[in-house]
């Protein structure tokens, strides 16, 4: 299993409740294919470096995780596809 960084960011126009259900079932993708999830971090909402899909704001979303690529590739796929996120990206860490 390999160590990755995963960031994304949710769309601003929900409730609180909505924006972490949101989350968790990013983080459920995730679990269901095996990966162990070691940091989960909300970082809140931040102002966007451009506007993207016509919103200047975004709720912040960091985790670490151990996984193989299986799960990785269906994060990915699920995240393509999820219209309440904005953004997402995933990165190996090197150890």
């Amino acid at each position: 299993m390999n160590k990755y960084e995963i960031m994304f960011i949710v769309k601003p126009d929900m409730e609180e409740g909505e924006i972490k259900k949101t989350a968790e079932a990013m983080k459920k993708v995730l679990t269901d294919k095996k990966a162990k999830v070691a940091l989960e971090k909300a970082m809140g909402q931040k102002e966007l470096a451009y506007e993207m899909n016509k919103f200047k704001t975004g709720y912040y979303f960091l985790f670490v995780v151990e996984a193989d690529a299986k799960a990785i590739d269906e994060f990915n796929r699920v995240a393509r596809i999820n219209e309440k996120l904005l953004r997402h990206l995933v990165v190996r860490v090197e150890d």
